[in-house]
């Protein structure tokens, strides 16, 4: 497993004699290795340079694991109709070790019956579907996020000090969606949402990607309305209800938080 893992964007392929220098094992025990992946298809092996490469048994699995999520099977009808509501692009992510993997992408320029997709791997401080998933895991989790993983900077937006994510995953939570402002990504701006489940568990989250002028633009206020109601809906499907949620106060207006939210998603705080 530590063999296959060393496979990235960065080293795509690999000899023996690289993977016995990273792994730190003899070139016959790697070789070994090697050859069981090889003949499983885990692995394929380049002809002419006789260098390894992820094999498509590893695609294949995927593929089948991107299908078979239940988030993305309660999703993909939803996804396909904001995206072709909006006319932008639209992200499933789940929460995976440190970082969002996004495992549903559509995109509104093509038709096809579904799109599965797993990754990439997005940085979770930068990224709206990241900041989304962060603002709804557990205090313990966000510290532990935040104590082991360098808030790298993508551009000159990406917010790099803790102190300043913290407060910025409070106002996700407050106002229920978050925003990437070009912080990926200079000219580009992503909004979103949690999807939660039995109990008001984290399931994944949901995002619209387009240019920072359509997304931040006249149609800001639709945007938000149409992800957030898509949000709700999926974790709908997935178990989530008001019934299990511990609700908010009543705000100034006088009209409970319920009678806010019953036409669309409660982005509601945690229960305790």
């Amino acid at each position: 497993m530590e063999l296959l893992c060393l496979f990235t964007h960065g080293f795509p392929s690999l000899g023996i004699k690289e993977i016995s220098a990273m792994l730190n094992l003899p070139k016959g025990t790697v070789h070994g290795f090697a050859r069981t992946l090889l003949n499983t298809g885990f692995l394929q092996q380049n002809p002419e340079t006789r260098k390894y490469q992820i094999g498509m048994r590893i695609y294949e699995l995927g593929a089948i694991l991107a299908g078979t999520l239940d988030v993305n099977q309660k999703a993909t009808r939803p996804v396909q109709e904001l995206a072709k509501r909006t006319r932008l692009v639209c992200h499933i992510a789940i929460w995976d070790g440190d970082s969002a993997l996004v495992t549903l992408n559509v995109d509104p320029r093509f038709n096809p019956k579904s799109v599965y997709q797993m990754g990439p791997r997005v940085s979770a401080h930068c990224s709206a579907v990241g900041k989304a998933l962060l603002a709804y895991l557990q205090p313990q989790e966000i510290k532990t996020y935040l104590e082991q993983c360098k808030l790298a900077r993508y551009t000159s937006k990406t917010i790099i000090r803790k102190e300043q994510l913290l407060k910025e995953l409070e106002e996700v939570r407050l106002r229920g969606y978050a925003i990437d402002r070009e912080e990926t990504m200079l000219g580009l701006t992503c909004i979103g949402a949690p999807i939660l489940g039995r109990g008001g568990l984290l399931v994944g989250s949901i995002s619209l990607s387009g240019s920072s002028d359509r997304i931040l633009g006249k149609q800001k206020t639709g945007l938000i309305k149409e992800l957030l109601e898509t949000a709700g809906e999926i974790s709908r499907s997935v178990g989530y209800s008001l019934a299990s949620l511990e609700l908010p106060p009543p705000q100034k207006s006088g009209k409970s938080r319920r009678d806010e939210v019953e036409g669309g998603f409660p982005f509601l705080r945690r229960p305790s």
